[in-house]
């Protein structure tokens, strides 16, 4: 003898389902396309009120003197549609506003490689030209003292060349590698910065592709949720001798 459940009953279990938040909407649905029977209980209206009340209750626009059966199911799949296409183009504007910092950072790396790049250039012919003008002042010197004929015409060929005094030019020069090395630190600091920057956004970037149905319109939507670990929890000795 096979018993069967009456429809009330059926219908009473799927109230207390929805009334207990233990049945959604999504359940509802794998519900109703079981048999035709929970297909046609799955739809009545006392079953899709609540869920509508609960799930949009700003958003909801009817008429309780409405006798229609399936209504409110209607309305659900109207709203739920709205709401799902709302999220899939605040989505992609997620998407397009990281995509775009990227490539901003980019080029800000760009830059600042080309600006350090320029900084190193003008450090190594600072360099090339002090080295230059101490071998003039060396063979200055050298010049006061005795030495074949051939080294001290050499020597003074190379002071002759110098059109500027040395010292004053020495002194611009250990001036202008200081600044060259501070320009260098403050680029390669900035760089470091960016290139954290730049890999914060792109692990920003496979969070939101990763988790497309998060709620990316409001304030309190945090992209490295995901990545963040759970803390180790600290043993004490005590605890670990118990």
């Amino acid at each position: 003898m096979t018993w069967v459940l009456p429809d009330e009953l059926w219908r009473r279990i799927m109230e207390i389902g929805i009334e207990s938040k233990t049945l959604d909407h999504k359940s509802l649905c794998c519900l109703s396309i079981t048999c035709r029977r929970l297909h046609r209980l799955a739809g009545d209206d006392t079953l899709w009120s609540p869920l509508l009340l609960s799930d949009f209750p700003l958003d909801v626009n009817y008429t309780s003197s409405s006798t229609s059966n399936g209504i409110f199911k209607s309305l659900y799949q109207i709203r739920y549609a709205r709401v799902r296409e709302q999220k899939r183009l605040a989505h992609r504007r997620a998407v397009l506003r990281i995509e775009s910092e990227i490539a901003e950072r980019s080029r800000k790396i760009q830059e600042i490689e080309h600006h350090s790049f320029e900084e190193k250039e003008k450090l190594n012919k600072a360099v090339s030209e002090l080295v230059n003008l101490r071998r003039t002042r060396q063979a200055s010197v050298a010049l006061n003292v005795w030495q074949p004929e051939i080294i001290r015409g050499r020597q003074r060929q190379i002071v002759q060349q110098s059109s500027v005094p040395i010292e004053f030019r020495v002194n611009s020069l250990q001036m202008e590698l200081n600044l060259c090395k501070q320009q260098i630190a403050g680029f390669d600091k900035a760089l470091r910065v960016e290139k954290r920057r730049l890999s914060a956004a792109k692990e920003e970037l496979a969070s939101v592709k990763y988790h497309p149905i998060r709620d990316f319109g409001s304030t309190s939507f945090q992209p490295n949720d995901c990545r963040t670990r759970p803390k180790k929890l600290k043993h004490t000795s005590k605890a670990s001798r118990d």
